[in-house]
């Protein structure tokens, strides 16, 4: 029989929907108690440190406030949704809270900064509060993002896999690392580095480096793919997250084929192909395809695709 499916997960509500509305209230909050400690028009834009564009205190503040809720939590509410595809809804929430948290705390500590002063004109931007904001914010997203549960529909297979399929004896656990290699993620990293130097240079403060290494952390994981193969079943794992797992119970049975990232799934990396097919596609060559008794299938690419084919029907066939 099928399992109840989630359709809306609590932790995706708090994280991805309260906590940039709680966020946007903040802003609103403070900038009206600040008010009378204010000058009329606070700086609202900076050229490196210096101070470039002026407004009122609550236009300023709601503008911040909506870009929170827009942007921020517009990345992030898919964390709510719990049949959504599971790593993509982590990724987004911590971007999402990456972004609220830049916006929230750049704010607030800039208008902080204006409190008691006659004017906004010699007024520094305190850039590395954004880079805390940026920290806080990707940190929390990522942290919570382990609290999301996948809502997928799961159903038990009521059958053996095919005696055609492929079979044998494994030492368990399977575990293997698919993507990129290190050689690539160093040179990917540098190419990041760059650029972030080169703003570093342009306003001669190092804070802005630390906007770029969250979001260096969040691509360089992309490449890179834990699969594991036990008693339990299969999963796929990305910077110690599960991305993808389905249990032994579900496997309808596995099998081998050969396949090409663009020329088959379009793309590299974690690709879905139609309502839920997904594939860890990271190399053309040999893959591993495991269906489920729901419909669902997962294709991982690589060298030991006949051996987990085969364990995996082994290990259905004692089921």
């Amino acid at each position: 029989m099928p399992t109840t499916s989630r359709q809306i997960d609590p932790a995706g509500v708090l994280l991805g929907l309260i906590v940039p509305v709680l966020c946007a209230g903040t802003v609103l909050l403070l900038t009206r108690s600040w008010l009378p400690r204010l000058p009329e028009q606070v700086a609202t834009h900076w050229s490196g440190t210096t101070p470039d564009s002026f407004g009122s205190p609550m236009s300023s503040a709601w503008t911040a406030a909506l870009i929170v809720l827009l942007v921020g939590g517009g990345c992030c509410s898919i964390a709510a949704l719990a049949q959504a595809q599971l790593m993509m809804r982590r990724y987004m929430l911590a971007t999402g809270l990456a972004v609220t948290g830049t916006i929230t705390v750049l704010f607030l500590a800039a208008l902080g900064a204006q409190l008691d002063t006659t004017g906004p004109e010699q007024v520094s931007l305190p850039g590395w509060t954004a880079m805390a904001g940026m920290w806080v914010g990707a940190a929390v997203g990522w942290l919570g993002g382990r609290l999301l549960r996948d809502g997928r529909e799961r159903k038990r297979a009521s059958s053996a896999p095919d005696p055609a399929l492929p079979r044998g004896r494994a030492e368990l656990p399977i575990v293997e690392q698919v993507g990129v290699g290190t050689g690539t993620v160093v040179v990917l990293s540098l190419l990041i580095a760059v650029p972030a130097l080169l703003v570093c240079a342009g306003t001669k403060s190092w804070w802005p480096l630390g906007l770029f290494v969250p979001v260096a952390l969040l691509v360089l994981g992309l490449l890179r793919f834990t699969v594991i193969v036990d008693e339990a079943g299969i999963r796929v794992s990305n910077l110690s997250a599960t991305a993808l797992e389905y249990g032994l119970e579900e496997i309808t049975g596995a099998k081998v084929i050969e396949t090409q990232p663009f020329g088959d799934w379009g793309g590299w990396g974690l690709r879905a192909k139609g309502r839920g097919r997904y594939g860890v596609v990271t190399r053309s060559g040999p893959a591993v395809v495991v269906t489920m008794a729901s419909g669902q299938e997962l294709t991982v690419t690589t060298t030991r695709a006949e051996e987990i084919a085969g364990a995996l029907n082994t290990l259905a066939d004692r089921r």
